[in-house]
Parts: C-alpha cells; sequence; structure tokens
C-alpha cells in the first residue's frame, strides 16, 4: 500500500511542529482524505476516520475555546487517545497548553499552518491524491506536445527516444524517458511521471546517455504531465490494417482508464516527430469540438445527397 510519511507531509506543507520532542520518523498516512473532527469534539466517534490528518479550523477552535480547562481535558484526551497520524491547526490558530500536553502524552503530532483551512485541505488533498493513487511502471516515452501527453510506446529499439529528441529540438518537453511511473488520480485522469533516478536522461542506442535539461536548458523538461494520448509504434505490415480516416477512436487502458491511442507503422522517410505533433494537435482540436474526419464524412455525405437530388430532378425532366 502506497504511503506518505508525516515529515514529507510537514516540508511540503511548511508546516510548524509544534511537538518536536515526538518521534515522527516511522508515522505515515496511507490515505488521501482529510478529517474535520467537529463531531468528534461534541462527542460522536461512530465512522471517525483515526487514520486520516485531522484539521481544525477557526470553526472548531472557536467550539475548543468555549469550555473550562476541565471540560477540554475530557474532550482532548477522548480525540487524542485515537491513533492519529497527526492534528493540524489552520490560521495560526495555536493549540492551548492543554491540548499540547495531552497529544504529547498519547504521542499524537500537532502541525501548524498560516493557510486558511479550506485553502490547506484543497492542497493537501490534491497533492496526496496524486502521491498515494495506484501506480505501475510501463516501457515508453513521455513528452508534452503542445500541453497534451504524448505517451510513446512501442518495442525497444523502433525509435521512441530518438522521436522525443526530435520533438525536444522542435520546442517541447521531456518528461520520461525508457520507464514511465503513471498514477491513477481519478477516474478520467492519469499523471505521468519520471523515476527519480533517470529524470532529464535520454539513452540514444550508439551515442549513449543524453542529460536533456543540460544540453536544451530548463524549458526542454517538465516533472508531470497528463497522460491524454498514446501513440503506438510498430514495424510495418502490409498484411495489417491501418486506420485511414479516424472516424472511431482507438483506446487503450491503463488502471482501468482508457487513454485514445494511434497506431503508427514504421517505414523509411516518416517524420516520426511531424506525426506526434500532428496528431497532438489533432487531439486537442477533438477536444474543443472539431473532428476533421467527420467534418470530411459530413461533406461526402452532403455531396452525395445533392448528386441524387440532381439525378432525381433530371429524371423528372
Amino acid at each position: 500500500m502506497a504511503s506518505v510519511s508525516l515529515k514529507t507531509i510537514i516540508d511540503k506543507m511548511k508546516l510548524t511542529n509544534l511537538t518536536p520532542e515526538l518521534d515522527i520518523k516511522k508515522i505515515r498516512i496511507i490515505q488521501p482524505d482529510i478529517n474535520r473532527p467537529a463531531l468528534q469534539l461534541a462527542g460522536y466517534y461512530e465512522h471517525f476516520e483515526a487514520t486520516r490528518l485531522q484539521v481544525i479550523g477557526f470553526v472548531e477552535y472557536t467550539y475548543m475555546e468555549s469550555f473550562s480547562d476541565k471540560e477540554k481535558e475530557k474532550m482532548y484526551r477522548e480525540l487524542l487517545s485515537f491513533d492519529i497520524p497527526g492534528v493540524v491547526f489552520c490560521r495560526d490558530l495555536a493549540p492551548d497548553p492543554i491540548f499540547l500536553k495531552i497529544a504529547v502524552e498519547e504521542k499524537v503530532p500537532v502541525l501548524m499552518t498560516k493557510k486558511s483551512t479550506s485553502v490547506f485541505m484543497a492542497e493537501i488533498i490534491r497533492w496526496l491524491n496524486v502521491k498515494l493513487a495506484p501506480c505501475i511502471s510501463i516501457h515508453g516515452v513521455l513528452v508534452d506536445v503542445y500541453g497534451v501527453g504524448v505517451l510513446i510506446t512501442g518495442e525497444s529499439g523502433i525509435g521512441k527516444s530518438e522521436t522525443a529528441i526530435e520533438l525536444i529540438k522542435r520546442g517541447h518537453r521531456l518528461v520520461s524517458d525508457d520507464a514511465v511511473e503513471l498514477r491513477r488520480v481519478s477516474e478520467e485522469t492519469l499523471i505521468g511521471t519520471s523515476p527519480d533516478i533517470t529524470r532529464h536522461f535520454i539513452e540514444m542506442r550508439g551515442v549513449g546517455i543524453i542529460d536533456v535539461k543540460t544540453l536544451y536548458g530548463v524549458s526542454s523538461v517538465r516533472e508531470t504531465q497528463t497522460i491524454d494520448l498514446v501513440i503506438k509504434l510498430e514495424e510495418w505490415d502490409k498484411d495489417s490494417e491501418y486506420d485511414r480516416f479516424g472516424l472511431e477512436e482507438e483506446y487503450t487502458e491503463y488502471l482501468g482508464n482508457k487513454i485514445v491511442c494511434h497506431r503508427i507503422p514504421i517505414r523509411p522517410g516518416r517524420n516520426l516527430a511531424v506525426i506526434c505533433e500532428s496528431a497532438a494537435v489533432n487531439h486537442r482540436q477533438k477536444q474543443m469540438g472539431y473532428n476533421a474526419a467527420q467534418e470530411l464524412y459530413n461533406r461526402v455525405q452532403n455531396s452525395l445527397a445533392r448528386r441524387r437530388s440532381d439525378d432525381d430532378d433530371d429524371d423528372e425532366d
């Protein structure tokens, strides 16, 4: 099961640790959901998700402040007796000494951020959704072409890396070469990243390893990219049928998500970078509501309809 250390979250979200005496090295978050324990502070603990980060906003804070010290101690001890990975106070709202004392006793880290509750929750949920999403690693090259995430796949040695280099020279950006880590962040979205060890590197047979960021600058690379289009390179087979019109989309599936896929046959003289650019732009155009293949089909149908109409008029004469 994927998990993220609490230390990583503190560094990423720039949180202040109010309980530095506690050892947080082994504390890990295993789900992206966040809980605001308003009902728990009121005494309702049915269906309480203690494994989530607990966030205290202005409403919860003012509610806690309305009680006497004796009532606070009872309330806090009941809440913090659960195996909670951490409690985050938003808006720079400082917890009272009683809360901190019980938190240290129960070994529950207490953190603080200056961000508003809604902003902090939106940011951390989005980030955790990516970090904790189901993940697989596939063989391919991921390139950002005109803002479209193009995943180039195919057998080893077919020319994926060479195509990526040509695309980079034409102003597009590399995300990953050889191995691409895919994360399913939602039912509609796949995010692609590069393994840390090979980030920004491309392997070209006969040349060796190329550092794209060093050779072409920081504008030639990016860390992550949504997977919008898959281009599968394959050797030309005269007996195979290839789509020449594109009226019906073909799809491939990763982690349960369907992605539009084009099979591109490889023959001498074909400029694969231009083909990838054209496929990316055409995909964007379809997303914006215009389908060139459908437009051609409509023109042909209209032309045939006019001819039939002219033939009927001639017969009547």
